[in-house]
């Protein structure tokens, strides 16, 4: 945390989304911080997302909203908002479209608000930003900020710093693999059905890049990790399980020392981002457009696009609302290990320049 004298003003950012949301919100922390060096930046953010953002160099302080329990009545979010006061915010940005993180913004009686022109409450903020469908989520960001125009956001990457204990605890983890091999990750889990490649076709592209000697390491979360012995004991050797053994800073810091991950459209493709390492993410029911792709040169994605339903929703469903899945299932084995092959190939080319 920053010391805070008496010439620091202090600006809010409520960030509530999803964990990806989070981590592509990081480019905008850090052009925010730049733009206003003599402000302290502080993040209001639920405890899945914590890590992420105490992780950034860009942010001061972050507030914990417990949208399910603590602060799930009206009245326990103004007493929220109460707290904040304290803080004699100058600013406060939205980037979070929800009413509850709206009604947020306006009980913190902050005059210089900023929010999406699309957000479930857009009275309540004095600036409004256009929502740019087209665009990716971090140049949606940086619309928020005084010189946006001047920034590629293709050259920034989502920063996170590593505690001691990170940064001693990832290499005893490669230890023990054998560092000549190639080591590709696998992310099969996701929130959404329609967003998850469907497992027993996963297996199969596991089971040839297994065959071909390379290590296969899957990670998730602790609810995933069942599904992740699955994969494990149908693939057999050269396919490990991380799942629920890595926090999410942990997760980047891992990623930095392989050589390709694969993940569905969620939210280790930011992880990638931020470990700035070659992704390749499949797409079943959503779509690129949406503006939550691997946006570094070295990543790209897979998807089967021949389908009048396809996409059929930016967050995807708990089932497929035709009932065939055929989004996912006809994205067949052979075109995923194709373009994981191509990936390796073209890596192994630029090494070699």
């Amino acid at each position: 945390m920053e010391v805070l004298n008496s010439s620091s003003k202090r600006i809010l950012v409520i960030q509530t989304a999803f964990i990806g949301d989070a981590v592509l919100t990081l480019p905008f922390l850090q052009k925010l911080k730049e733009e206003n060096l003599n402000y302290l930046i502080d993040v209001v953010t639920t405890a899945k997302t914590a890590s992420l953002f105490v992780a950034s160099a860009s942010v001061n302080d972050v507030f914990i909203l417990d949208k399910s329990h603590r602060h799930k009545s009206i009245f326990s979010l103004i007493k929220f908002a109460k707290e904040l006061r304290k803080n004699n915010y100058s600013k406060v940005y939205t980037p979070h479209r929800s009413l509850r993180s709206a009604l947020l913004t306006l009980f913190t009686n902050v005059r210089e608000t900023y929010g999406f022109d699309n957000s479930e409450f857009p009275y309540v903020f004095k600036n409004l930003i256009g929502y740019k469908f087209n665009s990716h989520e971090i140049e949606r960001l940086f619309a928020f900020l005084k010189d946006a125009e001047a920034y590629n956001f293709k050259s920034l990457k989502p920063e996170v710093t590593y505690s001691e204990d990170v940064k001693s605890k990832i290499p005893t983890i490669f230890n023990n693999f054998d560092s000549t091999k190639i080591k590709i990750v696998f992310a099969p889990g996701t929130e959404w059905f329609t967003k998850q490649y469907p497992i027993d076709q996963l297996i199969e592209v596991i089971q040839k890049c297994a065959n071909n000697n390379y290590d296969c390491i899957l990670i998730g979360s602790e609810n995933e990790k069942d599904l992740c012995d699955q994969i494990v004991s149908k693939v057999g050797s050269n396919c490990i399980n991380f799942a629920g053994q890595l926090s999410i800073v942990e997760t980047i810091c891992f990623l930095e020392k392989v050589n390709l991950l694969v993940t569905n459209d969620s939210a280790p493709t930011h992880f990638g981002m931020s470990a700035d390492i070659p992704v390749l993410t499949i797409y079943c029911s959503t779509q690129p457009g949406f503006g939550f792709y691997p946006y570094n040169e070295k990543s790209c994605y897979v998807s089967y696009d021949e389908l009048d339903c396809k996409p059929c929703g930016i967050h995807g469903h708990r089932s497929c609302p035709l009932s065939h899945f055929n989004c996912g299932k006809k994205m067949l084995p052979q075109m995923v290990y194709g373009k994981i092959q191509e990936m390796l190939n073209e890596r192994v080319l630029k090494l070699q320049k």
